[in-house]
């Protein structure tokens, strides 16, 4: 029976989960698949085109915002960032496998929607673009550090730090959010950040 894409890439993903991208090798999706490793490469010429294919099925499970039901631009970027966020944590180094990947064709008529919701509210299409890549490397970088973090078997409030208050008096007094941080409202303080310089830039250009 002739080996289907589809199959490939639940295979992978499955894999992925079980051994991270760094255990994830053409060899062993080929052995759990129970097939020669040239038989994959019909579908996927390199790992590279592999981990595409696992970006774009992580986002398959993606739940646009629905732009109606915002408040505004605001709302519905900080909640898109947070299913975007949430679809990358879904899989072992998620993050890992979406760094580099790009909107491919079948993406640009979601994008040109949301380009046009955001010049409706005052962005130029330029800047609109600026403020979804930001966003977007944001979420990206942030869960790399999550995902690497727990890798390596630390969480919040595992990291030991002991500034000396004498010497780096403003350090000790910013340790307890380094060494008891919430995850959760550290991500969301630099999305509202974000968020917050994108308003500012708008009312500049308003202005």
């Amino acid at each position: 029976m002739k080996l289907q894409r589809e199959t490939v890439v639940a295979a992978a993903l499955k894999l992925l989960d079980e051994v991270g991208m760094d255990g994830l090798t053409t060899r062993r999706l080929a052995q759990d698949l129970g097939v020669q490793q040239p038989s994959l490469y019909w579908h996927f010429k390199n790992k590279r085109e592999l981990l595409d294919a696992l970006a774009e099925a992580m986002l398959a499970g993606h739940r646009p915002v629905d732009r109606a039901a915002c408040a505004d631009w605001r709302e519905w970027m900080a909640a898109q960032s947070r299913e975007f966020r949430r679809c990358l944590l879904a899989h072992r180094d998620g993050a890992r496998v979406h760094v580099g990947t790009r909107p491919q064709p079948h993406d640009f008529g979601e994008v040109e929607a949301e380009l046009a919701y955001l010049t409706a509210a005052g962005f130029s299409a330029s800047d609109a673009i600026r403020a979804l890549i930001s966003l977007s490397y944001y979420t990206v970088g942030w869960v790399l550090e999550e995902q690497a973090a727990t890798e390596a078997g630390r969480g919040p409030g595992q990291a030991p730090m002991s500034p000396d208050p004498q010497r780096y008096p403003l350090l000790a007094q910013a340790q307890p959010v380094m060494s008891q941080s919430d995850i959760e409202a550290d991500y969301e303080y630099g999305l509202r950040a974000l968020i917050a310089g994108f308003e500012v830039s708008i009312a500049r250009r308003g202005g």
